[in-house]
């Protein structure tokens, strides 16, 4: 047992924060954090899931088994409950380990703002972040703009800093707390009587 995953990268699967995921940062940061790293390393994105299998588990074991967590923020990644839960697991994690005191100021998050960031909450607004706002269409034309030079460049930034947290993430611990969202309660059918 240990690490299986270097990045979970967490962010709202809506468009269009899914899509600019799928088609921009998630291919640009794998190859860019596969050139700052001697091997090749593993990102967890959640479109990644087999087909029957229980994801809420799924996203549990992959944020313990992962070094660092990337967030994708915009005011919808805090709306909902189980972007909040990846992040949070990461901040107890970082609370366990005393990262983020003035001892050890560095962390196991890594935010990237999407969209906004005024209707954050106060906790996201007072984190470092690297703002790639400027580049957030999702759509695939983006590529062909002159725009996308700096874009690149900029995830070339993300990835060496994600690889030094990487190599700075301390020793997995299988207790790690991790957070989940409150089951929801089961949906009743009825079948009419005829």
């Amino acid at each position: 047992m240990g690490y299986e995953y270097d990045i979970f990268l967490s962010y709202r699967r809506k468009r269009p924060i899914s899509d600019w995921v799928v088609n921009h940062f998630y291919p640009e940061l794998s190859d860019w954090l596969a050139t700052s790293l001697p091997y090749d390393p593993k990102i967890y994105l959640d479109q990644q899931q087999d087909v029957g299998v229980a994801w809420p588990q799924n996203v549990k074991r992959a944020l313990l088994r992962s070094r660092c967590l990337v967030t994708v923020w915009a005011p919808q990644y805090f709306r909902s409950e189980w972007c909040m839960a990846e992040w949070q697991s990461m901040l107890r994690r970082e609370q366990v380990l005393n990262m983020k005191s003035p001892d050890n100021p560095m962390g196991l998050v890594y935010p990237v703002v999407f969209h906004d960031g005024e209707w954050f909450p106060e906790e996201a607004q007072n984190t470092q972040h690297k703002c790639l706002k400027k580049w957030n269409c999702p759509h695939p034309v983006l590529k062909q703009s002159p725009d996308y030079i700096e874009f690149v460049s900029t995830v070339q930034e993300i990835a060496d800093d994600l690889a030094t947290m990487i190599s700075q993430a301390p020793i997995w611990d299988q207790d790690w707390p991790v957070v989940l969202p409150a089951p929801t309660p089961p949906v009743r059918f009825t079948v009419p009587k005829i």
